[in-house]
């Protein structure tokens, strides 16, 4: 019993500094991937949430939802299509994506948040007029697939400054009232930069940036925004981790100190990412 003490005492110790650093700033927390399905790893996520709100660090939860929308979908007897890695959304579509992410999938993390111990508050982009958006734009034609125009950050920091965490499902909607589907990698970018967040950090199914993507020794663990380019003319940035790195890039370039690809796949992630000198994943600096 003693030897386990103080090994949690050190922990506490090592933790510290940390703690001291991020007290009072703003961390978004990008929600997704094999952690938002797994009820353990969601359960550590959620603990992780709660932790770092009790402890003063001002933590956003920005989700997504895409297999729950599939699903849903699939009941209702609507194809799911993908265009270019996005979801094409037709207005039916975006009916069922507004109802998913904003109701269903939202709820569910805000009631989980709470019988967890914590307080959270359910938001959507189409509150307050949070999330301005219009249709993206582009080659492919993809519906009612939109693009940010605009972050309102009031209804965001009204939640933190009376303690709640807020909760956020990526819809928006335009200057008519059209909702649309927005990629939550991007909408969580957008957030954090709106909010000049100390860190953005990106929930993913795999270990962060590799040079090689068989090989989990070959992490890269820090990237410079100058070594992007270079990166991707190499083919180690490519397909779908493009625009994953690409909302990593867009919010260091506007305002957010740092932004962090991790593994959600492995328990309490976020903690050993922020919490450590040497993190779990890749961090993206100017």
């Amino acid at each position: 019993m003693e030897i386990t003490d103080n090994i949690k005492a050190q922990v506490l110790t090592a933790a510290l500094p940390y703690i001291q650093k991020y007290a009072g700033k703003v961390v978004v927390v990008k929600y997704g991937g094999n952690a938002m399905i797994n009820p353990e790893l969601k359960n550590a996520v959620m603990s992780d949430i709660i932790l770092l709100s009790l402890i003063g660090i001002k933590t956003v939860l920005v989700h997504g939802g895409g297999p729950e929308i599939s699903q849903m979908l699939g009941k209702l007897s609507i194809e799911s299509r993908f265009v270019d890695g996005l979801r094409y959304t037709d207005k039916e579509t975006a009916e069922v994506v507004q109802m998913v992410l904003a109701g269903k999938t939202n709820k569910d993390l805000v009631s989980l948040i709470g019988v967890s111990g914590g307080k959270a508050l359910g938001l959507c982009g189409i509150d307050g007029g949070m999330i301005k958006a219009k249709k993206l734009g582009g080659t492919s034609e993809l519906g009612y697939v939109g693009d940010i125009v605009s972050i309102d950050t009031a209804p965001i920091l009204n939640a933190l400054d009376n303690g709640y965490i807020p909760v956020i499902a990526t819809v928006g909607t335009d200057e008519f009232g059209q909702t649309y589907n927005i990629n939550a990698d991007t909408a969580a970018a957008a957030i954090a930069s709106a909010l000049k967040a100390e860190n953005m950090i990106m929930l993913t199914d795999i270990r962060g940036l590799m040079r090689n993507v068989k090989d989990e020794s070959s992490l890269i663990p820090t990237v410079r925004l100058c070594e992007l380019e270079g990166l991707i003319n190499e083919g180690i940035i490519s397909g779908g981790m493009i625009p994953k790195v690409k909302s990593c890039e867009s919010a260091v370039r506007n305002g957010v100190k740092k932004a962090f690809m991790i593994d959600g796949r492995i328990p309490h992630s976020i903690l050993i990412e922020m919490f450590s000198n040497e993190g779990i994943g890749t961090m993206f600096t100017a």
